[in-house]
């Protein structure tokens, strides 16, 4: 039911608005790596650790009768991907894939991580039915759009508060939107994390109503993602890595869109 436009939407590739139910505070996504970069990595080209990354989309229901639908959890785990490190952040650009079929459906131990809003197991057969809907003509076409694809137009700001323009592309429909994420690592790693809203309208999707409205899903959603790069760093690079003890504090990332 309302679960099927919700994967639709997933891109991440790629986000949560308040609406007529209150929401509990949901944890973050595994922490990446606790030391923050100062500089950028060495200028090269890098593959996405796909075992280390992921893409996790919430979805909430709505409506006045919104307790016969439930919320979902979204995870993707077969992210793929290439990023370009240049000499300067506005020269340095990355591309990812997602598989459709890729999406973990409410899994139980994801629901956990994600708290209050996303209580208990759902039956094995909502979850199988949910998939249906998603991969079908009607939502993603996995059959003749297998991969949701991201790619960055530009990317700004300061390492401690990044911002990426992306263009993604899903079911046929190319959109853009503002993701702001994190950057941080280690000496054979570097993670972009972050958290963002997002609208499935500004994706061009409508959002999955029944009954007049009386059941629907949410024009909003909730992305999370950590993209971790696996590298080599030399001593030299290594040592432009600072412990956190040794800067000050980041800001918190601000939201894409306006609640």
């Amino acid at each position: 039911m309302l679960n099927r436009f919700a994967t639709a939407v997933l891109v991440l590739s790629l986000a949560a608005c308040a609406a007529s139910h209150r929401r509990s505070r949901t944890p973050q996504l595994a922490t990446p790596p606790t030391v923050s970069l100062q500089s950028l990595p060495a200028a090269g080209d890098y593959q996405v650790d796909s075992g280390s990354s992921e893409l996790r989309l919430l979805v909430y229901r709505a409506g006045p009768l919104a307790n016969l639908g439930h919320n979902h959890v979204m995870v993707n785990r077969a992210v793929t991907g290439a990023v370009h490190i240049g000499d300067t952040l506005s020269a340095s650009s990355f591309s990812l894939n997602a598989p459709v079929n890729g999406f973990l459906i409410d899994d139980a131990q994801s629901r956990r991580e994600e708290g209050g809003d996303f209580p208990g197991d759902i039956p094995e057969d909502a979850k199988a039915g949910t998939g249906r809907n998603m991969l079908s003509s009607a939502v993603l076409n996995a059959a003749e759009f297998p991969d949701i694809a991201v790619k960055s137009v530009s990317l700004s700001g300061t390492l401690d508060a990044l911002n990426a323009e992306l263009e993604i592309g899903a079911a046929g429909h190319t959109s853009r939107i503002s993701v702001p994420f994190a950057l941080q690592g280690d000496a054979q790693h570097f993670t972009a994390a972050g958290s963002v809203e997002l609208r499935q309208t500004a994706l061009g999707l409508l959002p999955y109503s029944l009954m007049h409205g009386a059941l629907q899903v949410q024009d909003a959603m909730q992305l999370k993602f950590k993209i971790t790069v696996s590298t080599n760093q030399s001593k030299e690079s290594a040592s432009l890595l600072v412990p956190p003890t040794l800067r000050p504090a980041p800001s918190a990332i601000p939201a894409a869109f306006p609640r």
